[in-house]
């Protein structure tokens, strides 16, 4: 007899994860694809705001994530290459760990819940069936099918096939584009801040993460990079040599081997969408501003807005239609706001003395900086 999963997720990161976490615990038969293995290192801010801790707790993993050791963060500073910091106090603690081990902290925890997890899998296609779809997908050369009751896709910008929404063109489009890395570094002191610098051609940050590490993730634009050495540290290198306070703060550090990656291209006018003929969660739904540093969040929340009306047509008590209907409003809801004014700052940036303009008003406007973080952030809600 056919086996039939419940649900499926396509994308064992940070929302599918906790995707498939939340539709286990609800009973459901639950199995989480990805194509990668891992834990492994991705191009990530590393940052886990006041809202994501909320979000934790409400899903049972916080404790899990304390154990971690996470960096304690407090504040924000802007750094332009000229001009005194600008610096804002967060509302409310955040924290600093890297992908690698949050990664590998929700996988576990979404084995213990009774997900089958399979990595290294990749997803050849998903088409309907009798009683849902049929996934079919290849690990190590050998090809099976999955009869799944509902798909949701948390697998960034990766293409499924036959999905109406991915065009070749689209997919191989890099106008406009930017280019993300990161790696992980050593002796570099923060005390409870992320610094943000700004250079012509992007930004970079730095984020205190476990164990006395740092990451250091770019966003950066592909032309103002032609001629850089296209390695993950020396990108890195030539980002710091276009501002003279970041390459003196990195002048003493080490990098830690086997932590780069690198991630190209990055869309930032992607357009957000929240289903194609199936739910569409994190950065398969919409492409945050990196700037916002609230990417990890706003996973988590889709997961959360996600799971219950999964649950529901899983039960018979609404259709596929309806639950199309109400997560897609929830997700305009919920997003509609922090994608605005992320892409405002984003534009910003892209205008040689607009973020030198912007960060002297807001020294000299009380409440100004404020005001902007909150609108580029998710709200506190009462689950």
């Amino acid at each position: 007899m056919t086996h039939i999963y419940d649900a499926a997720v396509i994308g064992a990161g940070i929302a599918g994860s906790v995707m498939a976490k939340s539709l286990a615990d609800h009973g459901w038969d639950t199995v989480l694809f990805d194509r990668k293995a891992f834990p492994r290192h991705k191009v990530c801010g590393e940052f886990l705001s006041p809202e994501s801790l909320t979000m934790l707790k409400k899903l049972g993993l916080r404790e899990a994530v304390s154990a971690l050791k996470p960096s304690i963060i407090q504040r924000t500073s802007l750094i332009l290459s000229r001009g005194n910091p600008l610096e804002i106090d967060l509302p409310g603690t955040a924290w600093g760990v890297s992908r690698y081990q949050l990664d590998a902290t929700l996988h576990q925890a979404a084995l213990r819940a009774g997900v089958q997890v399979q990595t290294e899998t990749t997803v050849i296609s998903v088409k309907p069936g009798e009683q849902g779809y049929i996934i079919t997908t290849k690990k190590h050369g050998g090809v099976q099918e999955y009869y799944v009751r509902a798909v949701i896709a948390a697998c960034g910008a990766t293409a499924i096939p036959g999905l109406r929404s991915q065009s070749p063109r689209d997919a191989k489009s890099v106008n406009g584009a930017h280019l993300g890395v990161k790696s992980h570094y050593t002796g570099v002191d923060m005390d409870g801040v992320v610094e943000l610098y700004f250079f012509e051609g992007g930004y970079l940050g730095l984020s205190p993460i476990e164990g006395g590490q740092v990451n250091v993730a770019a966003l950066l634009e592909r032309e103002a990079f032609q001629q850089a050495n296209k390695s993950i540290l020396g990108l890195i290198e030539a980002a710091s040599a276009k501002h003279s306070k970041l390459s003196e703060r990195l002048s003493s550090a080490q990098s830690v081997p086997g932590t780069q990656a690198a991630v190209a291209p990055v869309k930032l006018t992607r357009k957000p969408l929240a289903w194609d003929m199936f739910p569409r969660l994190g950065d398969a739904a919409m492409m945050l501003p990196p700037l916002c540093g609230d990417g990890m969040s706003m996973a988590l929340r889709s997961a959360i807005l996600c799971a219950p009306f999964a649950s529901r047509y899983l039960k018979g008590q609404i259709s596929l239609v309806e639950w199309e209907h109400d997560y897609t409003r929830a997700i305009h809801r919920e997003f509609k706001g922090p994608l605005k004014w992320g892409h405002r700052l984003q534009g910003i940036l892209a205008v040689p003395y607009l973020p030198h303009v912007m960060l002297a008003a807001a020294k000299f406007t009380p409440g100004l900086a404020d005001r902007f973080v909150q609108a580029t952030r998710l709200k506190e809600t009462e689950y």
